[in-house]
């Protein structure tokens, strides 16, 4: 594993950071703290008796020092004060996104209209099972993935990225896109027509429909610049599984894999480029925008 990987891993860094101050917590905890105490213990034996043999000679001694030594000598360092503190937090923090919620930004428009540039969305991270942090292993069954639901994953291509798209194929579905329209296993998804979706940003128009897939529906956008062919797909593992043509393809999703494509049809680098997506790069579910600092009438759940 590279430096550059390893510090674009935040997982991995939380990890060596919980680590790391939960070492210097215990070890303060079971073993430094006695040491300071044995030695402020020590430290005011020696100066009962400096003060007690003062007394004895009739000098008036002030004994007001005595709290002031001890606190000063059971102080903690300062990395020892500061990982206890961080510890806590830290090891939170990890808990949370490892097991229950973890938050992503949205980098691209792969998903419009459905996430836009700039959502920050919430991950459920048990619901397709409880898997082990950094190495990513399942260790609990919960639920499958199912058609229709927001995914994110880590691409295949590249393990360190995370990627987000919406499940079409599960184990064993045939999938055929034939001229912009999904069929699965044989059935034709339905298609409402929708008013035309406007890019604010490139100020350019693309058609809009409402998908219904395994009854969720959810927006896609088509463009009719764009072929309705797969230009240049990867060489992917198993692609002997996909046949293309200049009407789209079929596809027939192997065990343990998933097919993913993304809501703007036409712009979107998904399973038609780069094939199917293994059970074991699983991340989690997206289902809530929690914010986004351009328009915060985005925040709410989302299909």
């Amino acid at each position: 594993m590279s430096l550059q990987s390893i510090l674009g891993n935040f997982a991995l860094i939380l990890f060596i950071l919980t680590i790391a101050t939960g070492i210097i917590w215990f070890l303060d905890v079971f073993h430094f703290s006695r040491l300071r105490r044995a030695r402020a213990n020590q430290a005011l034996a020696e100066f009962d008796a400096r003060h007690a043999k003062l007394r004895a000679d009739g000098i008036k001694v002030d004994d007001s020092g005595r709290s002031r030594l001890e606190a000063e000598i059971l102080k903690q360092p300062t990395w020892i004060e500061y990982s206890g503190s961080f510890f806590p937090v830290i090891a939170l923090v990890f808990f949370l996104r490892s097991f229950l919620y973890e938050p992503f930004k949205i980098p691209s428009s792969s998903m419009v209209p459905t996430l836009v540039i700039g959502d920050l969305i919430l991950v459920n991270k048990f619901t397709y099972g409880i898997r082990l942090p950094i190495i990513n292993k399942k260790i609990v069954q919960i639920n499958d993935p199912q058609r229709g639901d927001v995914m994110v994953f880590k691409f295949p291509k590249d393990p360190s990225l995370d990627y987000i798209k919406r499940v079409v194929g599960v184990p064993g579905d045939k999938i055929t896109y034939k001229n912009k329209r999904l069929v699965i296993n044989g059935k034709e998804l339905s298609y409402q027509p929708l008013p035309d979706y406007l890019d604010e940003e490139h100020l350019s128009y693309s058609k809009q429909y409402l998908e219904n897939i395994s009854g969720i529906t959810h927006k896609i956008l088509n463009d009719e610049r764009a072929p309705a062919y797969v230009q240049n797909p990867d060489p992917f593992p198993m692609h002997e599984a996909c046949s293309y043509n200049v009407e789209g393809f079929t596809c027939t999703v192997p065990a343990g894999h998933y097919f993913m494509m993304g809501d703007n049809r036409d712009n979107s680098l998904d399973s038609r480029y780069w094939g199917f997506v293994p059970d074991q790069y699983i991340v989690g579910k997206a289902f809530f925008v929690w914010m986004n600092f351009g328009n915060i009438k985005r925040i709410g759940g989302f299909q």
